[in-house]
């Protein structure tokens, strides 16, 4: 991580407790399929991104992705939380971005999100409540009802909002995973390790 990373994790500190980019408000469900997760997979657009597309005159296809989610997923493994991205897409941008952030397990052009899901989740030997899932539209929908902790953003549509047991306050492409990756490692009262272990691994690469 560099020093934008640095930066990022100085801002979310406040006298020497992390402060979370969106508070989360746990009920005692949610509190508790939070507390069980040692597998987060995301989907890539409209998740990680905010669904838009940038194609050049050449037909080059490119995202854009969040500083804050890239701090979060670091935040995950830190702890011990394996994190994996499922998308139906395929795109070099997303192995690129999994590549700089260390995402052990990218599986793209899925277009049968669910099985691959229960392919990783039983290579890694993890019960379904013990994975949680971010994703943002139909295609998610069955890994959705499938998990333990089901999440998802503003815009979804309302058929996968009702699946959700969690919407995140911010979109897709803007720190709704960072927000998600909050609300797990605070259920499993990780947050403050997590986040002074990011801080430093920041603070290391910015010296460099």
């Amino acid at each position: 991580m560099g020093s934008d990373t640095n930066f990022l994790l100085k801002r979310s500190q406040d006298e020497g407790r992390p402060k979370l980019v969106s508070d989360p408000i746990f009920t005692g469900d949610l509190q508790e399929r939070a507390r069980q997760v040692r597998l987060l997979t995301c989907d890539v657009d409209g998740v990680l991104t905010d669904g838009r597309v940038y194609v050049d005159d050449d037909g080059r296809e490119s995202k854009a992705f969040s500083a804050l989610d890239g701090v979060g997923i670091h935040m995950l493994a830190d702890a011990g939380i394996i994190v994996a991205w499922i998308t139906g897409s395929s795109a070099p941008a997303v192995a690129h971005r999994a590549r700089q952030l260390g995402v052990p397990h990218v599986i793209q052009n899925a277009s049968d999100k669910l099985a691959a899901w229960r392919g990783l989740t039983g290579q890694l030997r993890l019960a379904p409540v013990q994975c949680a899932h971010i994703g943002d539209d139909l295609p998610d929908a069955t890994l959705l009802a499938a998990c333990g902790l089901a999440a998802t953003v503003p815009h979804a549509p309302a058929s996968v909002r009702t699946l959700a047991h969690y919407v995140t306050a911010r979109d897709g492409g803007f720190g709704a995973v960072r927000e998600l990756a909050e609300l797990i490692l605070t259920a499993q009262g990780r947050l403050q390790d997590a986040t002074a272990s990011a801080a430093l691994s920041a603070s290391t690469s910015s010296q460099r």
